[in-house]
């Protein structure tokens, strides 16, 4: 069931659904969220965590909410913000599930250029709050622009983006490889830590860059999107529709190559989160393509889940980049056996 409305100068159709939906799906962000602050090696009342934040509790849980356990889970909402937004923005422009910052190799080369840099000053850029998280967004935005440009061919098509982007993403993981083989070990432990994707020991100072990039990138998002869904039917039909498809499609792409670029900057290369947080909301709420704020919930659900679930049930409070691994890995699987059973029907 939907309706139109109007006010003044503005329409839109209300789909009661999604919007229930959506409601659901931030407020389990949420709870998931407190209970994340609130399990660790001292435990605090989920109560307690709600009048930590929303009014002022007891000096020795606002020093373990506050100081020790908040920016990490606000990185991890943050970043699953991001790369929940990113993924749909990703395979609303290519029209293909399987179309998202891993695939397209965007993770990939600001993987190959933080560890560049890691191995090149020594270890010295871990220990810096501003050169590794600028070198992994850097990275990320010159793959997406290399994927760009080499699969532009008088336009976009999914199709040969996704080709170029597997080619790009294999020679940055190679790249990437090599670096590690020619360092020094101790570079390449630090390195690997690294790689694998954790929201372990994260400061205010990353929560507060991540967090107003990321937010000035969706605002950008939200106010460029209402035009990308005449591009679903088809270039000619965004045309006659007055769209400029060339540019909002152009927009677009660079908002989710900077909003991967901000994820990984600030967790590292959190595999998967991307490709399945899209596809997920589009059947929940029932869409024939992803949805931009409700893939930006579940992503931030899905990877604050995936944390909540690395320190408390999995042991040796292993990252949060191998639990979205042994979720991604087997939904992977089933988008391309689906895929190739609708290609042979």
């Amino acid at each position: 069931m939907h309706s139109g409305v109007r006010i003044g100068g503005w329409s839109w159709v209300w789909r009661p659904w999604i919007v229930l939906a959506t409601a659901v799906l931030a407020a389990l962000t949420f709870l998931i969220f407190c209970i994340s602050i609130s399990v660790g090696d001292f435990t605090i009342e989920l109560s307690a965590v709600f009048q930590t934040i929303f009014a002022e509790g007891a000096r020795v849980d606002e020093f373990v909410i506050m100081d020790l356990r908040m920016p990490r889970a606000l990185v991890g909402l943050i970043v699953g913000t991001a790369l929940g937004i990113s993924g749909a923005l990703t395979q609303s422009i290519a029209r293909n599930p399987l179309a998202s910052p891993d695939v397209l190799g965007i993770t990939s080369g600001a993987s190959a250029t933080a560890v560049f840099l890691v191995t090149a000053t020594g270890g010295a850029a871990i220990t810096s709050s501003i050169g590794l998280p600028a070198a992994a967004l850097l990275g990320g935005l010159l793959t997406g622009l290399l994927v760009y440009f080499l699969a532009w061919r008088r336009g976009i098509d999914g199709f040969r983006l996704i080709l170029i982007g597997i080619a790009v993403n294999a020679a940055m993981q190679a790249l990437t490889t090599w670096l590690l083989a020619l360092a020094d070990i101790r570079d390449v432990a630090r390195a690997q830590a690294w790689l694998v994707g954790s929201l372990d020991a994260r400061s205010w100072t990353e929560v507060w860059t991540s967090l107003w990039i990321t937010v000035a990138l969706v605002v950008i998002v939200l106010v460029t999107a209402f035009q990308l869904r005449p591009m679903h039917f088809g270039d000619d039909v965004a045309a006659g529709l007055g769209v400029r498809y060339t540019a909002v499609r152009a927009v677009l792409l660079l908002c989710a190559v900077l909003l991967a670029g901000v994820a990984v900057s600030a967790a590292g290369p959190v595999p998967f989160v991307a490709l399945v947080a899209p596809q997920i909301t589009m059947r929940l709420l029932r869409t024939p393509v992803p949805p931009l704020l409700a893939s930006g919930l579940f992503g931030a659900l899905l990877l604050i889940g995936s944390d909540l679930v690395a320190r408390v049930v999995l042991p040796n409070d292993l990252p949060v980049g191998i639990v979205t691994a042994i979720i991604g890995g087997p939904f992977l699987v089933y988008l391309l056996v689906r895929a190739n059973v609708k290609r042979a029907a």
